[in-house]
């Protein structure tokens, strides 16, 4: 019942706020993740692709894709999400997230996952690179996502 409420929750913040006044200069920021994966006193190479919706400065919403090809004694997992950012400020972006951990081998099933998230983005041109650090919730477990994001917003 506690995970019910908690996707209603989640859910009704992501489709909320659109209905925040929107920024004169919407950003559309699409990324690139490359980083390490720590769970269960495993590191794993963890890639993957994000992209964020900026509704005003301070908010934006967001959806995650990871892949960390050895995880789980070599199934794999395929992390899917979308998440709620706050900007407090140019370069930092804290979020909250929830989606789906996809198991693969030989008995592949999906759990549930809450993300909680900060980065720090450095602007390099036209580009950004984003230090950043997540940790995922799954099934009274945690696994800590590390690395950084090279992100092109337009």
């Amino acid at each position: 019942m506690r995970n019910k409420i908690l996707k209603c929750i989640a859910c009704s913040l992501i489709f909320l706020i659109p209905t925040v006044q929107a920024s004169e200069e919407v950003k559309h920021i699409p990324g690139i993740f490359i980083g390490t994966t720590h769970f269960d006193s495993e590191s794993e190479f963890t890639f993957g692709i994000e992209y964020e919706y900026k509704f005003t400065d301070e908010w934006g919403a967001g959806v995650v894709y990871e892949r960390t090809n050895d995880a789980h004694h070599g199934d794999g997992t395929a992390v899917v999400l979308a998440s709620l950012f706050y900007h407090p400020t140019k370069n930092i972006r804290f979020g909250v997230g929830f989606g789906e951990e996809r198991i693969g081998g030989g008995h592949p099933h999906n759990e549930d996952l809450y993300r909680i998230s900060s980065a720090y983005d450095f602007h390099v041109g036209d580009f950004g690179i984003a230090p950043t650090v997540a940790v995922d919730f799954i099934d009274d477990e945690e696994a800590i996502v590390i690395g950084f994001a090279i992100t092109r917003p337009f």
